[in-house]
């Protein structure tokens, strides 16, 4: 429950691992779960964490990590607390990324407000974290998304933020087409925005929306795309020589006939029509072609025939008389 302490001993650390596997993580719906929080660099970052139940949690434990940003990195420890002990009291364990940068909120334990704060932002305090209360029943994690836009001089001397890479969506999909977005948040100066094919080609795109807030852009990019292949948002900002970009990959089904307006299916049945005369026309003739050749080969059998017959009686009347064959002897009278 949450009025446990947890020490930090090997065993009591290994009996909350048990716990965390055994009881499951449950995503909870109260403030601060799938938050994303955009601040430009050197600015401070609140990481909203709290209860809806406004439960008392000066006496538990919840712990805040980040996730590791690389396959072979570790995550990190951000800020820990246990009914009172925490890393900004003596409580070791702490990451040095943040070490002395992260505090929380002491007076609005009480209402169940675990959030901290993370001083003086950089670039690698970007990336998702996460809030866990593991001894509450049921257990609660939530996620936080940190958004670091780097600061940069442009050559009025003012502060630019280097956007960082945009948002690409697949926002509707048919079995032809597919149509995408992409969305860049709080870029100064103003960037360029264009989508481009796989090779590199600038493609048509509709026109962007932007909306501008305190010299901050929101600029919004879609695109219909009908091929199947790799896509990309590219982002420029000339002023301060910075450019970004994000891919995504759309598979399109090809299709057999890509007009599919009526003058085109009626152009497919007028050739459709024509090749089947065409293919029947074909049949009847060879048909003829057949009976005629069968005809003919009778008729020549016939006049073969009547030719050897009629030079078989031509021959014969040509024959003397003492060369004609014999015929029967006649057959002997009976006796009376």
């Amino acid at each position: 429950m949450s009025g446990f302490k947890l020490s930090s001993t090997p065993l009591e650390l290994l009996c909350l691992c048990c716990c965390l596997l055994t009881s499951g993580i449950i995503l909870g719906h109260e403030h601060g779960s799938g938050v994303k929080v955009l601040v430009k660099e050197g600015s401070d970052a609140i990481l909203p964490c709290s209860l809806d139940t406004k439960q008392n949690i000066t006496a538990a434990f919840f712990d805040w990590t980040k996730a590791a940003a690389e396959k072979d990195e570790r995550q990190k420890e951000v800020f820990f607390y246990n009914a009172g002990v925490h890393y900004n009291n003596g409580k070791a364990g702490q990451s040095a990324q943040f070490r002395g940068r992260v505090s929380h909120f002491q007076d609005q334990l009480k209402d169940g407000n675990a959030s901290v704060i993370i001083t003086n932002t950089k670039k690698t305090d970007g990336g998702n974290y996460t809030c866990a209360f593991p001894l509450l029943q049921p257990p609660r994690t939530f996620s936080i998304q940190l958004v670091v836009e780097l600061l940069f001089q442009d050559r009025s001397g003012g502060s630019s933020v280097a956007t960082p890479k945009p948002f690409v969506t697949t926002l509707d999909a048919a079995e032809d087409w597919a149509r995408l977005e992409c969305e860049v948040r709080g870029a100064s100066p103003k960037p360029d925005v264009e989508w481009q094919d796989g090779d590199g080609n600038k493609l048509p795109a509709e026109e962007a929306q932007v909306s501008e807030r305190g010299g901050s852009y929101d600029i919004t990019l879609n695109i219909n795309v009908t091929t199947t292949g790799r896509y990309r948002c590219v982002v420029e900002q000339e002023d301060i020589k910075h450019r970004v970009s994000s891919d995504v990959f759309v598979h399109v089904s090809e299709k057999v006939c890509e007009d599919s307006s009526p003058i085109g299916w009626l152009a497919l049945g007028v050739a459709l029509g024509v090749a089947i005369v065409l293919a029947v026309q074909a049949v009847l003739e060879f048909v003829k072609w057949i009976i005629i050749r069968r005809k003919n080969t009778g008729r020549h059998r016939l006049v073969h025939l009547e030719g050897a017959l009629l030079n078989k009686e031509t021959s014969l009347d040509n024959m003397e008389p003492s060369e004609v064959p014999p015929g029967p002897a006649p057959e002997p009278a009976e006796a009376p």
